[in-house]
């Protein structure tokens, strides 16, 4: 690739990566798709280009949507619960994240919902309502028609619609909410941990196979206090907790003593409490996000 295209291609890269992050869930293969997007866009006559930015988005929706099959697959095989992997997002690496929709999109919670819509519908929805495509917009990256992609952001919508209000509480009282559970996980305080969670709290969490972890959602307010109550005599000594911002939201950072990365938390609160709290532990999940917090 030239200097020139590379300068060019270069304002556009958290676009595209967050573009290509909401469509595939994972980190590691938005960056393929980004870098593929890139060696295209670099190859092809700029003349031909009349809207690098639109050009682009074409270009990465289309590769994610080659990918979506052979994804989800792989998903179907997976062992014990699948999460997105997690990606901080206080240095910007997902683009923009000033609307609540914006946010809303990258959060591990509707990143999962996102795996009951086809890929066609997956492309509409996140084109729509993390970008603000219009319909008309959206016809011309996935060579639809208008009224076609209407009805398929209609159908993903009702598809992945929830009772719950998944838009999170203010950031303050969200960190609030997690550093109390740090201490009260911490702390084997069951008592403490039952005030904090919802009475239909839900912990997911994701190993892969790779590490020990429930295979299955733990669902309820005392299963899941027990859960880290448990967890917190047998594993919690000598791990180091911090929290940042990761999917758009604050997330906890569990490390071993000697620097390792554990996993990653992330939270959904409602009406002061914690309603879901989703783990990952995953290895090869961490290897993106380990990356950004190592950086100085």
């Amino acid at each position: 690739m030239t200097t020139a295209s590379a300068e060019e291609f270069e304002p556009h890269r958290p676009r595209m990566f967050g573009l290509a992050y909401r469509m595939l869930g994972s980190a590691e293969e938005a960056e393929d798709a980004v870098q593929d997007a890139y060696l295209r866009f670099s190859a092809t006559d700029r003349a031909a280009v009349e809207a690098p930015a639109a050009w682009l988005a074409k270009v990465v929706t289309n590769l994610c949507l080659n990918r979506l099959a052979s994804a989800r697959a792989r998903r179907e095989r997976y062992v014990g619960a699948w999460l997105p992997e997690p990606v901080v997002t206080s240095d910007g690496a997902l683009g923009p994240l000033e609307s609540a929709e914006q946010r809303d999109t990258v959060s591990l919670a509707v990143l999962v919902l996102l795996e009951r819509l086809t890929p066609t519908e997956r492309a509409v929805y996140v084109l729509r309502e993390a970008f603000a495509y219009g319909h008309r917009e959206i016809a011309g990256v996935l060579d639809l028609s208008e009224a076609n992609c209407r009805q398929l952001h209609r159908r993903a919508r009702q598809r992945i619609a929830t009772s719950e209000n998944r838009f999170p509480a203010g950031r303050e009282r969200q960190e609030e909410l997690v550093t109390m559970f740090v201490t009260a996980a911490r702390e084997g305080d069951l008592a403490g941990l039952e005030k904090l969670l919802a009475a239909d709290a839900t912990w997911w969490s994701d190993g892969g196979g790779k590490v020990s972890t429930a295979r299955r959602p733990v669902a309820g307010r005392e299963k899941v206090a027990r859960l880290l109550v448990g967890m917190s005599e047998r594993f919690l000594d000598g791990v180091g907790f911090t929290v940042t911002e990761a999917n758009g939201a604050p997330a906890l950072v569990a490390r071993h003593a000697d620097g390792t990365l554990l996993a990653v938390a992330a939270f959904d609160c409602r009406d002061g409490e914690i309603v879901a709290v989703r783990v990952v532990m995953n290895p090869d999940k961490l290897a993106f996000v380990g990356r950004q917090l190592a950086r100085p």
